[in-house]
């Protein structure tokens, strides 16, 4: 007859790997605390609460998940659990299928950034994929990575979560593959000397609407949103032209010179000028500036 830990060892197979990243390490904004694999029937999980993020990707199998002690609700794979910290959760396969899990433990400033630009759903913790191939294979590198050892573990697992929570992202089901249509829209047209209430009229929105959206899409304002790439174009044409300012400034939506300057400054740290003689690795000349 079988023991209790033989009978789990045939009822599910795991491996786990952590990490304890110093001080100096966790100053890379981002730091991997671990990754593990596990599938069939899986012991119930919680209810807990855990200090860092985790992120749970189910590739196949249903079960349920509970948080904050709110009523369960399905889980169907491909799909990822988050875990935040702080919040009980409570979760587990249903008996009769078990399901297979990849998982990452995550913590760092980042990872709250991460969780405001809604890579990490605090308002939906399951949240359904289209698929969870990219994002498990990102854990197995860092499994890998982990098993190899290597001076830079911590570093390159650092860089190699942030492809994870990119890779989720994408794979979201309601993640349209072109791009979501409010930012694609706003990206098209940002360079357009119109206000930002004429952005929301051309999407055929209200100016409110649009701010939750670009607040949940990108983390910020529509203002600070169409601001970045108007100076994200404004710099490559610095960098790569020899148009003057000028010109610059009204190819991407300033009609006045000054003003463009001082927002230049303000967000970019320096001047138009001296952004343009750095890159080309030397003094501005007075014909550019």
């Amino acid at each position: 007859m079988l023991d209790g830990r033989e009978r789990m060892a045939e009822d599910f197979r795991r491996w786990m790997h952590y990490l304890t990243p110093g001080p100096a390490h966790r100053r890379l904004g981002l730091v991997c605390l671990g990754v593990g694999h596990l599938e069939g029937r899986l012991p119930t999980v919680g209810p807990r609460a855990l200090d860092h993020h985790v992120a749970v990707v189910v590739t196949q199998g249903k079960g349920w998940f509970s948080q904050a002690g709110e009523e369960p609700v399905e889980v169907v794979a491909p799909s990822v659990l988050w875990l935040l910290p702080g919040v009980r959760h409570h979760y587990a396969p249903h008996d009769d299928t078990g399901w297979t899990e990849w998982f990452v433990d995550f913590t760092g400033p980042a990872a709250t950034a991460y969780q405001d630009l809604g890579f990490v759903d605090a308002v939906s913790p399951v949240t359904p994929l289209t698929t969870a191939e990219p994002a498990a294979h990102g854990i197995g590198r860092i499994a890998h990575a982990i098993r190899r050892g290597s001076p830079y573990l911590e570093v390159e697992t650092s860089a190699l979560v942030h492809e994870v929570l990119v890779a989720l992202r994408h794979a979201r089901v309601d993640e349209d593959a072109a791009g979501d249509p409010v930012l694609t829209g706003l990206a098209r047209d940002a360079c357009l000397p119109i206000s930002v209430a004429e952005h929301a009229r051309r999407l055929g929105m209200t100016v409110a609407d649009l701010r939750v959206v670009v607040r949940r899409l990108a983390g910020c304002s529509p203002k600070d949103y169409l601001l970045s790439i108007r100076l994200t174009r404004a710099k490559d044409l610095l960098a790569g032209s020899e148009l003057p300012i000028a010109s610059i400034a009204r190819r991407v939506g300033y009609d006045d010179p000054a003003y463009f300057t001082r927002i230049f400054t303000r967000r970019a740290g320096l001047p138009p000028s001296e952004f343009r003689a750095q890159q080309h690795g030397g003094p501005a000349s007075a014909g550019l500036s």
